[in-house]
């Protein structure tokens, strides 16, 4: 390739080097990244702006799929404004996603819910569904690298729901490697836990990072996309591994980095050589595995994405202690807490700002009121509950009607969940009023806790609470309802008072029909077969 100066460089020459750059993307990262620059170079010089635009575009996405992701950041960047120029576009969309990703991986998790909110919603703005569940979708992936993957398979599920049978290869492709991802990322948290109910959600998680990474492969296949197809075949290699079906799991991952080496996708390369040794260290290949692990360290050093780094220090922990090696063994183990340290604290960091700016975004709906004014406001027009801070029937009678037209209108699933507290009369009589009006304080806060922004919590009766759910499965607010039942069960509710006990039964009722009535009477009968049943459990409609 001749190198020229951007003001030596014509029309043609520019539009050449995007040509053959287009060419690379199955081909040859470095090449077309090489080539990518120089168009953009000349073309910004130039001013030519669509041209340096998908110059910009075709940078980015090289060295997203490279694993280089500080310098996609930079790149990005700089690419940044003069997408924003043009207005909202698919392309705006994929580009804030990547972002979104690249700063999770490497942990800006603040910068990465940025890119990921201003991804979201853009695709709203266009109303584009197909947008908005991508959008949904990197949502979660942002998440589970945030250390929840409990609430990032929520979203990607909902994302599937919301598509339904319109999804193209590319979509369900993304939808089921994503889903294969965090469930596998969910088996790491759970698979070291002492507890039976841990072991066997692990398990089952497995099972579902499995189910998900066979699906994957088919439109991976079908759409002839070589990092897509190591991406599935990586995941389903792994979990083959954790399965314990090594001589499988061996084949799948030897010629997955066959494919990974042909077309020098370095990161992605980096998870599959640490999955081929944990799978000689199953074997008894400590040495083996070991040697491997610390040359996968020294390449990855300052480059790696923070959860492959995190996992190449663990193997090589229990590589290291394998061989009896017990002062490598606890360098490796101080190395992987200190990096779950620092995942853990900007998650945390970045969860109280993402949370802020939700409710200032909510609020920002109703006006230009400030936050504390439009609460005095709710308050004296009866919206809000002065106890918990929960919406009001009132707040109802407003409000749902809006969300139930909005999801007749989109086709959408909604879920109402009506939480009935199991004989809060008798905690009352028996612990005094004080105690009682804190365990709805507190159930309030768990509640806010395990929902979105985007969900409506409304406090009906003494002991009954409404949950809104928009573009909700009845199967996935089945598990977030039941994921909240046994946090209120397993809440150490003695230390409020001795003896106290707290439990919920609570009923589902999924649209359509979209009808208020008629799904906040199906709600209640699913809440009283809940206290028929025993209480303290979730019923269907």
């Amino acid at each position: 390739m001749q190198d020229l100066r951007p003001s030596e460089v014509s029309g043609e020459q520019i539009v050449e080097w995007l040509v053959s750059a287009r060419a690379q993307k199955q081909v040859n990262l470095d090449l077309g990244l090489r080539l990518a620059t120089q168009a953009w170079s000349a073309a910004g010089q130039r001013g030519y702006v669509a041209e340096h635009l998908e110059a910009g575009i075709l940078r980015a996405f090289f060295l997203f799929r490279h694993g280089d992701m500080a310098a996609m950041l930079v790149a990005a960047q700089a690419l940044l404004p003069g997408l924003r120029e043009q207005g909202n576009s698919a392309a705006l969309c994929e580009l804030l996603r990547w972002m979104a990703f690249a700063s999770a991986e490497v942990g800006e998790f603040e910068m990465a819910l940025g890119h990921v909110n201003e991804s979201l919603a853009r695709a709203r703005q266009m109303d584009n569904k197909a947008l908005i569940a991508i959008a949904l979708n990197a949502v979660g992936a942002c998440l589970e690298r945030m250390g929840d993957p409990w609430q990032a398979e929520r979203l990607m599920n909902e994302a599937m729901a919301l598509l339904g049978g319109a999804a193209n290869d590319f979509e369900l492709m993304v939808s089921h490697n994503n889903l294969a991802t965090v469930a596998l990322g969910m088996f790491h948290l759970l698979r070291h836990g002492k507890q039976a109910d841990h072991q066997r959600e692990a398990a089952d998680a497995l099972q579902r990072a499995r189910h998900h990474a066979g699906l994957a492969r088919p439109y991976a296949l079908t759409l002839g996309d070589g990092f897509l197809l190591a991406l599935s075949d990586g995941n389903c290699g792994e979990v083959l591994l954790h399965l314990d079906e090594l001589e499988e799991s061996e084949k799948i991952l030897k010629a997955t980095l066959a494919r990974v080496n042909a077309h020098r996708f370095t990161a992605l390369g980096w998870r599959v050589r640490c999955s081929l040794a944990e799978l000689d260290l199953r074997r008894g290949r400590a040495a083996d595995a070991a040697h491997e692990l610390d040359v996968l360290l020294a390449e990855a050093a300052g480059l790696a994405q923070q959860a492959v780094w995190q996992r190449l220090q663990y193997a090589a922990y229990r590589a290291h202690k394998a061989l009896g090696d017990d002062a490598k063994a606890l360098a490796h183990l101080e190395l992987y807490q200190a990096a779950e340290r620092h995942r853990t604290v900007a998650q945390l960091k970045a969860q109280a700002r993402f949370v802020v700016s939700r409710i200032e975004a909510e609020r920002a709906l109703g006006g230009d009121t400030p936050a504390a004014e439009r609460a005095d406001a709710d308050a004296e027009a009866g919206l809000r509950d002065p106890l918990t801070g929960l919406g009001t029937r009132r707040g109802l009678e407003l409000r749902l009607p809006a969300l139930m037209r909005s999801a007749e209108q989109r086709g959408a699933a909604l879920t109402l969940a009506l939480v009935d507290i199991d004989r809060l009369a008798e905690i009352t009589t028996r612990h005094g009023e004080s105690v009682a009006n804190h365990v709805l304080q507190v159930l309030a806060q768990m509640l806010r806790d395990n929902t979105r922004g985007s969900d409506l919590l409304l406090r009906l009766e003494a002991e009954q609470i409404l949950m809104v759910l928009p573009d909700t499965i009845a199967d996935r607010a089945f598990e977030v309802c039941e994921r909240l039942r046994q946090t209120v069960e397993q809440y150490p509710w003695a230390r409020l008072a001795e003896g106290l006990d707290v439990t919920l039964s609570i009923g589902l009722a999924n649209a359509p029909p979209y009808a208020t009535d008629l799904l906040l009477g199906r709600a209640e009968s699913a809440m009283y077969r809940a206290k028929h049943l025993g209480r303290n459990r979730v019923a269907l409609a």
